[in-house]
């Protein structure tokens, strides 16, 4: 079977404006797949993709965020004509609500997240007809594959009315699911749960977050199937192997949102440490990501943290980057770490640092263990823990040769096994598997009918 016979639909959740992990990734994989000859078609929902690669996705929005909310919060809503729901969905509209969008209340969220895994017997039904039919008449793919199981309640339409294999990957559902009331959030697990017999394959990045979520969901182990996460490599083939600083002092990195969960106050706290209790008072923090509004608080208080200490000369917060800048910022480091108090099933950073040859010190779970273990790329601390946090940055800080050394072999091995061209390969073989089996399926069924 050739790459072109799989015609790939992939629905991807926007972010609302946010450069999001997981639009990256999935826009990565679609980009990857149709180089090597693929036919994919990365189909946004929610809200537009934000990616600092070229854009990939479709210029249309399926279960657009906005249309979403007022189905759920206006009964009128879900009775208007199509008309009104494509103006609704129009991108640009999308973005221009998701600007200044506050939160909204949890109830509200856990009861639209549950009408959203009812699929076709929730309150957005109207959505998923009109996804459906798209589908159908428009992209005719032979797999789908979905980026979350939180968009996977139109599963049991889609199999029913399409009937090709449904793939859905894994990227964080936990941790969305986590921050509703206990009452939704149960609800929302057993719905999840039911859907799971209509999916045909799911993809996790790494043998942790496949175990976890295999209990987390009542999941078949079976139906998971382990994919390396990868990242375009092309832009990263400038950085050769690092020589020294140029004579700027050694220098922290932090690339990730500035949000509790990544655990900026725990780089803060090892920062202070090397600053004040360990001789190495010419050191730098860099911190470069996105902050959302319900965590600008937060974001305040811990660049206060620096100022207070008498550090505000010691470190520049960059904000969002782009692509250049990224690059830009990566190049300006000799260490990054994103020390998170989650279970991070990504952990996309440490592959774009490896790939400019900057070694990372990370926390021992999540997806960083296997990470590290595959490109040897950094040294595992406990999480948490500021001190040996600190002991592990300085000893990488203090031995630049050592440094140098590590993310030379970090980042031999990301270009060997962790281009998005690798991610392509092992998912395009799934893909064409389970097309196979359901065209074998198939014919002993027509054989059978014919006895």
């Amino acid at each position: 079977m050739s790459s072109t016979s799989v015609r790939l639909a992939y629905l991807t959740a926007g972010a609302a404006g946010m450069y999001c992990g997981s639009c990256l990734r999935d826009n990565s994989l679609v980009t990857a797949l149709n180089r090597r000859g693929g036919d994919a078609t990365l189909v946004p929902t929610y809200t537009p993709i934000r990616t600092d690669e070229p854009d990939e996705s479709i210029d249309q929005v399926f279960l657009g965020g906005l249309n979403v909310y007022l189905q759920q919060r206006l009964p009128l809503m879900r009775y208007l004509p199509g008309i009104f729901d494509r103006w609704l969905d129009h991108p640009w509209l999308i973005r221009q609500v998701a600007k200044g969008g506050a939160p909204p209340d949890p109830r509200f969220l856990g009861q639209l997240t549950l009408s959203m895994l009812r699929g076709s017997g929730g309150n957005q039904r109207k959505e998923v007809r009109r996804l459906t039919t798209w589908l159908q008449q428009d992209l005719r793919p032979n797999v789908i594959n979905l980026s979350n199981m939180l968009i996977a309640g139109c599963v049991p339409t889609l199999r029913r009315e399409i009937g090709v294999p449904i793939v859905v990957t894994l990227q964080g559902d936990d941790v969305f699911l986590e921050g509703l009331t206990p009452e939704f959030r149960r609800q929302a697990i057993d719905q999840i749960r039911r859907l799971v017999s209509d999916v045909d394959a799911i993809i996790a990045f790494n043998r942790f977050y496949a175990d976890f979520m295999s209990d987390y969901f009542d999941i078949p182990p079976e139906k998971i199937h382990v994919v390396q996460l990868g990242i375009q490599l092309n832009d990263y083939r400038q950085f050769d192997a690092r020589g020294a600083t140029m004579g700027r002092p050694p220098t922290i990195g932090y690339l990730a949102r500035l949000a509790p969960e990544k655990g900026l106050h725990t780089l803060i706290d090892a920062f202070v440490d090397l600053r004040q209790n360990r001789n190495l008072t010419d050191i730098r923090l860099r911190i470069a990501g996105w902050l959302g509004q319900p965590h600008a608080d937060y974001a305040e208080q811990q660049l206060r943290r620096l100022d207070e200490a008498g550090l505000a000369g010691a470190y520049d917060y960059m904000g969002t980057v782009d692509r250049a800048q990224k690059l830009e910022f990566l190049s300006s480091i000799d260490v990054l770490s994103v020390p998170t108090d989650f279970q991070d099933p990504k952990g996309i950073y440490v592959l774009e640092s490896l790939a400019a040859g900057v070694p990372c010190v990370q926390p021992d779970h999540g997806a960083f263990p296997e990470l590290l273990g595959s490109t040897r790329g950094g040294v595992l601390v406990p999480p948490r823990s500021a001190p040996h946090l600190a002991d592990a940055i300085a000893d990488l800080l203090e031995n630049p040769d050592r440094a140098r050394e590590v993310g030379r072999v970090g980042r031999a091995r990301v270009f060997e096994r962790h281009g998005a061209e690798h991610m392509a390969d092992a998912t395009l073989k799934l893909y064409k598997s389970l097309i196979a089996g359901r065209k074998t399926t198939a014919s002993a069924v027509d054989s059978s009918n014919d006895r």
